[in-house]
């Protein structure tokens, strides 16, 4: 989520992974605004949808969403954390890293996370109490939001730090980029793993006051080593654009058949929605397995494809990718602002989203592009 691009020694042949992070934080925007409008999950405001016909489309959005994005995410981060290291050694890396990570962690809780608090518990509930009021009885400083991300990145950052000298032989070994059968295997048993761990912590618990949802931290956990791992054996050249349609084709049944057939299957049988969550239940299985599965699939066939497909590079897209880690943070102030603003706008809230959501990412991207012009906000993200 960085710019971690510009830690790369040859960028010319990445800019697909630029591009793919764009990508990744445009749907970081939608799925927060198909949340707040009607899909399942948990967001500051909303006014969601009552609509079936609505409800599903909106439930398979989000679904195939967490499957994948955020671990993509821990993905790309992965990739340049060991050349970074490397370049950088272990102390100027850290501050690196507590610079990049850290201080928007405090901007947000301290600064950034109240004013959101406040449009949507007064603005959004026709209260109207003042700010300095509220913030008189505010206590929630320790409140990450949406950079829990940037929480568990620098977490996962240090503990790479603590490691490196103690498994230098982890490394040793050339690994090529797994078949497609192996991944399969690998995704497999992330999903059991999962459900198991879900068991325990269920999707919607969080770690508190850090925001971790610890049931999809396996998959976040495999995938950023499956970023250093990638860095090290250079699995980004050995990516076949054969394999990539094969996983696309996959990622097009298990997200319209598939998750369609589980959804549906629900409905029929009234299994609770809970059960997709986690604890012993067979839809948890379901789900974990068919979430894990599908997540491997769409980030391989981004990957294969994109070196073809998704590589092209201009100013604007280089703009873009720099100003991505910027939009994660601040697109919550927009999306916000932009759903309390029409709340009495008497519309289905599908309509609603159509408009908001497009609106929440071109002013999240145009006011990031301008606070970016300040050198000491430019250093930071």
């Amino acid at each position: 989520m960085e710019q971690t691009a510009n830690a790369h020694r040859n960028p010319g042949k990445i800019y697909y992974i630029n591009n793919i992070k764009v990508i990744l934080t445009i749907l970081v925007v939608l799925h927060h605004a198909a949340i707040t409008y009607g899909a399942p999950g948990s967001w500051y405001y909303s006014q969601k949808t009552q609509h079936v016909a609505e409800l599903f489309p909106l439930t398979i959005f989000v679904a195939t969403n967490q499957a994948f994005f955020m671990g993509f995410f821990f993905f790309l981060s992965g990739l340049f954390v060991r050349s970074s290291y490397e370049r950088k050694g272990g102390p100027r890396f850290v501050l690196d890293r507590l610079k990049r990570l850290g201080i928007p962690l405090v901007f947000y809780s301290i600064v950034l996370s109240p004013v959101l608090n406040y449009i949507a518990e007064h603005y959004g509930r026709d209260e109207h109490e003042s700010f300095l009021s509220y913030m008189s009885g505010y206590h929630h400083w320790i409140d990450f939001g949406v950079l829990w991300f940037a929480a568990a990145l620098l977490i996962f950052n240090l503990v790479y730090v603590l490691a490196a000298r103690f498994t230098k032989s982890l490394w040793k070994k050339p690994r090529s980029f797994p078949d497609n059968k192996t991944l399969l295997l690998w995704a497999l048993g992330l999903g059991v793993f999962s459900f198991l761990v879900r068991l325990v912590f269920p999707e919607g618990w969080r770690l508190e006051p850090f925001g971790f949802q610890l049931g999809d931290f396996p998959q976040y956990i495999l995938l950023f080593i499956a970023g250093l791992v990638a860095s090290k054996n250079h699995w980004l050249d050995q990516t076949t654009l054969s394999q990539g349609k094969t996983m696309a084709r996959g990622a097009r049944l298990l997200v319209l058949v598939g998750f369609s057939v589980i959804l549906i299957a629900a409905l029929v049988l009234k299994i609770p929605g809970e059960n997709f969550s986690g604890g012993f239940h067979i839809m948890s299985a379901v789900y974990s397995l068919w979430s894990m599965v599908t997540g491997v699939v769409i980030i391989t066939a981004f990957l294969c494809i994109g070196k073809v497909k998704l590589n092209g590079h201009s100013p604007l897209l280089t703009q873009l990718s720099q100003d991505s880690f910027g939009v994660y943070i601040f697109h919550p102030l927009f999306l916000i602002s932009l759903s309390v603003a029409i709340r009495f706008w008497n519309i289905d809230p599908g309509i609603k989203l159509l408009l908001v959501g497009p609106l929440a990412v071109l002013t999240s991207f145009l006011f990031v592009s301008l606070i970016r012009k300040i050198p000491l906000v430019r250093s930071i993200i």
